[in-house]
């Protein structure tokens, strides 16, 4: 674990995947948290990235979003939530890895303020647990529709366990739903 005194930075059973927690400043009024600064964030993880763009979603409870990845252009990606709550998930897909072909799911949420580090190389997506949940996150490379791939969820291969309630299906796009298995899918 790393620290400054800003943030505080937690590797991952994926040693390349790092939880961030930013300093929260609470009071009766209410409370202030810098979600980023490049100099806080390059002195805590070691790293010196460059975001190039920022996303934000909107999804409904249940919605399952991913498991995404672009074979060009690659992305880093740093997640968070604003409102509401995700179980986010991350797969190493890259063969030289020493944690090739596992995963790690963390909930991210409003409350917590926790953020997600995803180096390029891992497949991503999160399962919404609240009614509805806004995801933000910055990229290191543009979307490149033309080169992005879809592992499938529920992959047995990967096993990922995915907190859905008995009897409750993920509501997923078509293309998301059409996700490639582990064994058909390319990997970096």
């Amino acid at each position: 674990m790393s620290a400054s005194l800003k943030l505080q930075v937690t590797p991952t059973a994926i040693h390349d995947v790092l939880v961030i927690e930013p300093k929260v400043f609470g009071d009766e009024r209410g409370w202030f948290t810098e979600s980023f600064n490049a100099q806080d964030f390059a002195v805590a993880t070691g790293l010196n990235v460059d975001f190039v763009q920022d996303n934000h979603s909107f999804s409904r409870q249940w919605t399952l979003r991913g498991l995404h990845y672009q074979l060009e252009q690659t992305q880093g990606k740093l997640v968070r939530v604003v409102a509401g709550s995700v179980f986010d998930v991350v797969v190493d897909i890259r063969k030289d890895s020493p944690t090739y072909g596992k995963w790690v799911g963390l909930e991210l949420s409003a409350q917590n303020h926790k953020q997600m580090w995803i180096p390029e190389g891992m497949a991503h997506g999160f399962l919404v647990l609240s009614e509805t949940a806004e995801f933000l996150y910055k990229t290191t490379d543009y979307y490149h529709p033309q080169s992005e791939a879809c592992l499938v969820w529920n992959d047995p291969a990967i096993g990922i366990e995915w907190p859905l309630p008995q009897g409750i299906m993920p509501n997923m796009n078509s293309k998301d739903s059409a996700g490639l298995s582990w064994d058909a899918a390319p990997k970096f």
